[in-house]
């Protein structure tokens, strides 16, 4: 990234963090995955209860080792072996958890956040529950509005999750979204957050690094 470059992506960064701080939630920056690890240490206290909700940022940036390494009751989605049904539990359990860790599909330059889920098991905790909610989110997900933000989930970051899990949909074929019917949709659930009641409960951890879809 030339000097140009990376200073209006500087202006574009800031932008978000003041309004994301004017909605009572924590703008953060870190220029890289290392100087997140180091942050996370200092969010997460030991011995807390951490759950996730998927993501592909937690893996490139290194987090669920981290997590899984740590001095944490990590509850693992993930782990080799886990059935549904205890995938289930662990979805109600993130409810109650000292912190809840994922991404956002985008991230408005008005501090918005804007996600497109499956089942609900991702957004709800982020909605209600955890005491904390920490999001970890690459430059890649900042977007000037809310409809520069659905343009991005239906048509780029969708169909490229969906391709992921093996999804027989439409976009699977054709590449982009067609607001299908189909049973195997992942898009059936829409949420905007626009701020919280408890001040700095979600923060943002924006990563100078392009990250996940």
């Amino acid at each position: 990234m030339d000097n140009n470059t990376l200073w209006y992506m500087e202006k574009r960064i800031d932008r978000t963090i003041k309004n994301l701080n004017r909605r009572n939630m924590d703008g953060l920056f870190v220029k890289d995955k290392n100087e997140l690890i180091t942050l996370l240490k200092k969010l997460i206290d030991d011995n807390s209860t951490v759950g996730v909700g998927d993501s592909m940022t937690l893996f490139e940036t290194g987090v669920i080792d981290f997590l899984r390494k740590g001095d944490y009751v990590f509850l693992d989605k993930y782990r080799d072996g886990i059935t549904s049904e205890e995938k289930k539990e662990i979805y109600l359990k993130n409810f109650s958890a000292n912190t809840f860790m994922c991404s956002t599909n985008a991230l408005t330059e008005d501090g918005e956040l804007y996600n497109i889920d499956g089942n609900g098991s991702r957004v709800a905790p982020m909605l209600y529950g955890p005491k904390q909610v920490i999001l970890v989110a690459g430059i890649n997900k900042i977007v000037k509005d809310i409809e520069e933000a659905e343009k991005r989930v239906r048509n780029y970051a969708a169909p490229i999750d969906a391709r992921r899990l093996n999804k027989d949909t439409p976009c699977t074929t054709l590449g982009y979204c067609v607001d299908c019917k189909s049973t195997n949709r992942i898009c059936n659930d829409f949420t905007i957050i626009r701020g919280q009641f408890i001040k700095n409960r979600i923060k943002v951890i924006i990563v100078g690094e392009q990250l996940g879809y």
